[in-house]
């Protein structure tokens, strides 16, 4: 007998533009086991406009009854960082399932609030760190457990993002330059590809960084509009990990040619290398599609090395989409709530990565050197 068809609802559904039209909705779409029976926008009128696009039963302009309907088993939150708080909320009252986007929250605080939230709610609780299931990433996490590399001795990250570039930034995308919104290139960026090196490498002891702000006005593309910039657009950071593995990483936005991310990770035996390729280099390193590299010889050249067809979960979405690496979440979470276990990222892994950029932002605001998850002295 087929199972029954885990309900969606979707914060954040617009049929014009947004991250769930371009991610969410194809990703869910393309999954057997998932129905999206609820949209929820700021309007009626796109509500219904997205309900009548993506086949959704019900509309809503509230979001607090789309939490509340029960032909909703899992709510998706896909809208801005500085509303995720109260949605998110509203959908653990309502005792649903909640894939929210990540960053979790603006700050730590909520961050913990609603994790804390979460446990007393007995639900599975996921965060969009898709970047983990990407099948190159699986491929070389799994390398590096069987021990290609040999013993890890280092991992070198430059991620050059291409939002930004010629000082220009689009209208959906303003609000990530003020940094009391908690959605800008340290914690988007930064916390996408940091939250891959640990899933591959293990996590973070100690560490170095500076943050600055290399463009701090930009202008609404389409617009004469000046945004003032006070979230930093460059970070520089020298660590170790929790086994002695040493990183260093340069993660920028605004690059204005070849914008790419390549993650190296050298070890005794040999090397790995994950670069993006396609039309969504530019976005980073949880979007779109990635290459797997390696080498054992030495001085000898990279090459491309297979990722077994066990690392995708997904037929019906290709491999370079953006939605493609949300869809991999997605059935990981399907499979989580059919069978009981928790194997995507909940909650309390989105604080230990909220409590990673708080180490970065004391690093660099004190000029010391410090252990992630320490209070501030």
């Amino acid at each position: 007998m087929e199972a029954k068809k885990i309900r969606v609802g979707v914060i954040g559904a617009n049929a014009e533009r947004g991250w769930a039209l371009r991610a969410h909705l194809p990703a869910l779409r393309a999954l057997p086991d998932y129905e999206i029976t609820a949209v929820a926008t700021r309007s009626p009128d796109s509500a219904r406009a997205a309900a009548r696009v993506f086949g959704a039963a019900h509309a809503f302009a509230d979001a607090r009854q789309l939490a509340a309907h029960p032909e909703v088993d899992v709510v998706a939150v896909t809208v801005k960082v500085p509303a995720h708080a109260e949605l998110v909320g509203a959908a653990l009252a309502a005792g649903k399932h909640v894939y929210c986007e990540w960053p979790l929250a603006p700050t730590t605080e909520e961050a913990l609030a609603l994790a804390e939230l979460a446990r007393g709610a007995d639900v599975h609780h996921t965060l969009g760190l898709q970047a983990r299931y990407a099948p190159a990433v699986g491929r070389a996490r799994e390398l590096i457990a069987d021990g290609y590399v040999g013993r890890v001795t280092s991992a070198t990250v430059y991620s050059a993002l291409g939002m930004g570039a010629a000082g220009r930034v689009p209208a959906w995308a303003a609000y990530t330059l003020d940094r009391r919104n908690g959605a800008g290139l340290l914690e988007v960026a930064g916390g996408h590809t940091l939250d891959a090196l640990q899933y591959i490498l293990g996590d973070f002891g100690e560490l170095s960084a500076d943050l600055s702000v290399r463009t701090p006005v930009r202008t609404v593309a389409g617009t004469a509009a000046s945004v003032e910039v006070t979230s930093p657009d460059h970070l520089l950071l020298n660590g170790t990990l929790a086994d002695g593995a040493v990183v260093s990483a340069h993660i920028h936005g605004a690059k204005v040619s070849e914008a790419r991310t390549r993650l190296e990770i050298s070890g005794t035996r040999g090397d790995l290398a994950l670069v993006t390729v396609g039309p969504h280099s530019a976005a980073g390193i949880q979007i779109g599609e990635l290459r797997l590299l390696g080498s054992h010889t030495v001085d000898g050249a990279h090459r491309e090395l297979p990722v077994p067809r066990r690392h995708r979960r997904v037929d019906g979405i290709p491999l370079g989409a953006e939605g493609h690496n949300v869809a991999q979440t997605y059935a990981r979470l399907a499979s989580d709530l059919r069978t009981g276990a928790r194997t995507t990222p909940g909650f309390d892994e989105g604080v230990r990565l909220h409590r990673l950029l708080d180490a970065i932002r004391l690093s660099a605001g004190t000029g010391t050197r410090r252990t992630v998850g320490e209070a501030p002295a």
